[in-house]
């Protein structure tokens, strides 16, 4: 059975073919770092995460762009009230949103280009733009002319008739259904500060959409296989980001479109104002098993609406550790014969979750192969012990199953203090600031806890070391 995905783009689920063969180009939206990325946005990563690591598991090789959005109306307007550098600001929401894709299990993607290390790419795109009539400049910045692209609204199935001609907004996010041309470039103004770049398009900042169609095309080409996102990003964000690629590549942007619904916590939408806006290390700080939060936001279709409850994560808890518990529980006796109904069951199991998966990402099924597959071993195993090959049989599907669940041989999860994530502040402080010598004693401080830190081009990464020093 072949794998299958719903494409938002056609509207029905269709046989997945990558445009190369043995090769996934994958795009993702990442995070807008203007504040820590919540559990919203979470749902997102971790239903992402499934869909990669099911496509390694088919034997495909992905290679996966998560963009970073570093600059944007929202970080500009906080960038100005702190009185801050623009990398100062959002490097620590960089730090932290890296951090939490560690503690949920969520394996690295390939490329986290950042939108400010990409102005060249985004000011050729724009150019081209202009130069094929797509766009228009104006005091206020560069625009896209949606009435000179026809096939716009082909994702969201918008009515560009409707539109009012000459009617064009400058902001990064407008009201939904509301079709405006949109700015591609955006002219500095007093209140931008020192955020601005100097290019041919004048002096300014790259609007919203086209950083990620300028991303996406530096590192996966200009068709690629899948571009994913939550639902809230296909309109405006997802069709201004074919309208620009296409007008500007000339050819098909994306063949795949897959979109996850939204979130909501206890019945509600999330919301400060409800006091159910949640933060990764809101959830830990109650005590609770980062896998179990993971869990829980795997375990729901992707394109159905998730209900988060603290009953939910009590509930995958149980289930991680009935899991957890089955696996650790296959011991052989060395005197038992081979079952060969043991067999069969396990390679339905396997069937069964594949074929599951295959069925666009249809997790509810393959969790529940899983466990029809633990309540059928128990049983066989009470009237007959395991043999050796009964025990590799089984723990070979269940590994297999895992490194696409990423929740049952999973090391207990890493997290760190308060006073550890601190001191890793405080020192990212210090090197800002050139205090090396600072730096240097809050990094022994944290390797004598265990700690070890290492500095990279997107951020500070730790790790625990297995035997503290000192």
């Amino acid at each position: 059975m072949s794998t299958r995905f719903y494409n938002t783009l056609t509207r029905r689920v269709e046989p997945f073919e990558p445009r190369e063969a043995g090769l996934v180009k994958l795009y993702t939206c990442g995070p807008t770092v203007y504040n820590y990325a919540h559990l919203g946005n979470f749902r997102a990563y971790v239903y992402e995460d499934l869909l990669r690591r099911y496509l390694q598991f088919k034997g495909w090789r992905v290679i996966q762009v998560m963009n970073i959005t570093d600059v944007d109306d929202k970080i500009i307007r906080a960038v100005a009230r702190q009185g801050v550098s623009l990398r100062a600001f959002t490097q620590p929401y960089i730090d932290a949103f890296f951090a939490d894709l560690e503690t949920l299990g969520i394996e690295a993607a390939e490329y986290y280009p950042r939108a400010t290390d990409h102005i060249p790419a985004m000011v050729a795109m724009i150019q081209q733009l202009l130069a094929k009539g797509l766009a228009y400049q104006t005091e206020d910045g560069v625009y896209f002319k949606i009435a000179a692209f026809p096939a716009y609204g082909q994702l969201t199935r918008l009515n560009t008739t409707d539109m009012r001609r000459g009617e064009r907004v400058i902001a990064d996010d407008y009201e939904k259904e509301h079709i405006h041309d949109f700015a591609l470039w955006k002219a500095w103004k007093p209140e931008d500060g020192d955020i601005y770049w100097e290019t041919p398009l004048g002096k300014g900042r790259p609007g919203w959409h086209i950083e990620c169609s300028a991303m996406s095309t530096t590192y996966l080409g200009a068709t690629f296989d899948i571009h994913t996102g939550g639902v809230d990003n296909i309109f405006p964000h997802h069709e201004n980001e074919i309208a620009q690629s296409e007008g500007a590549n000339g050819v098909r942007f994306v063949n795949y479109w897959l979109h996850c619904e939204h979130l909501r916590i206890e019945g509600a939408k999330m919301s400060k104002s409800l006091g159910n806006f949640y933060l990764l290390r809101d959830l830990i700080a109650r005590g609770i098993d980062p896998v179990a939060i993971r869990y829980t936001l795997l375990a729901t279709h992707y394109r159905q609406k998730l209900n988060f409850t603290f009953a939910q994560v009590e509930a995958s808890a149980s289930s991680i550790v009935r899991l957890r518990e089955f696996a650790g529980s296959l011991k052989a006796d060395q005197s038992a014969p081979v079952n060969l109904q043991i067999a069969v069951t396990t390679a339905t199991a396997a069937c069964d979750f594949e074929a599951a998966l295959d069925d666009d990402l249809n997790i509810s099924a393959a969790l529940a192969a899983l466990f029809s597959l633990i309540r059928e071993i128990n049983a066989l195993r009470h009237d007959q012990p395991l043999a050796a090959s009964d025990c590799r049989l089984i723990t070979d599907f269940l590994r297999r199953a895992d490194r696409v669940l990423n929740v049952i041989y999973r090391p207990q999860a890493q997290v760190l203090t308060p006073a550890q994530k601190q001191l890793i502040d405080d020192r990212q402080v210090a090197r800002r600031e050139r205090n090396w010598a600072e730096a240097d004693r809050i990094r022994a401080v944290l390797l004598a806890q265990g700690i070890e830190l290492k500095d990279t081009p997107e951020g500070v990464r730790w790790s625990r070391k297995t035997t503290p020093q000192g």
